[in-house]
């Protein structure tokens, strides 16, 4: 299953047996800065895949009356499949990490391209600094949204200071090529 959507509707599952329109409204809570549903219906569909999946099944007596409301909650492999996708993204993040240091690192004849791409590197990570959200500090948000928002803020910080590091080395590397390369021999 490749959709963030339907991962992140399993993890509303988990965490609380939902009936879709209520789903959807806790999603759009969640995740509505950095992950977008198309419409309600999209809520439908997810669910309909995660049921076919057997990593989610409807609470039996869910069904009453005139307007049924069926909820959800996970099976027991909803839960493990979750765990092993979730773990699954660090290994993506440090693969996509990886394939950005290599297609730099092609650049290494002309360590002048590589410098001005790393700079443009650098900006980017400076304003995605910027734009990080400040953790609500409102008795009436919900605990774990500010509990998301003060992780969040931690790993933006730590991964823009590890980034940034990074830079610096990779500045100087490219630094001591070029001028290895302006030596005359």
């Amino acid at each position: 299953m490749q959709s963030s959507v339907n991962w992140s509707l399993l993890a509303l599952v988990i965490e609380r047996p939902s009936y879709a329109y209520e789903l959807g409204q806790r999603f759009e809570r969640t995740y509505g800065p950095v992950l977008t549903l198309s419409s309600i219906s999209h809520v439908y569909t997810a669910l309909k895949s995660l049921k076919d999946r057997s990593l989610i099944e409807e609470i039996p007596g869910t069904r009453m009356g005139g307007q049924p409301k069926p909820r959800y909650r996970a099976t027991p492999q909803g839960g493990e499949d979750y765990v092993r996708w979730l773990v699954g993204q660090a290994a993506e993040d440090t693969r996509r990490q990886g394939l950005f240091v290599r297609q730099l690192s092609t650049l290494a004849r002309n360590p002048h391209a590589a410098l001005e791409i790393l700079a443009r590197y650098e900006q980017a990570c400076l304003a995605q600094a910027g734009a990080t959200r400040i953790a609500s500090t409102d008795r009436a948000v919900d605990r774990s949204l500010q509990l998301t928002d003060r992780l969040l803020n931690e790993e933006r910080r730590l991964a823009l200071g590890a980034r940034l590091a990074w830079v610096h080395y990779a500045r100087r590397e490219l630094n001591a090529l070029s001028d290895a390369r302006a030596t005359p021999r």
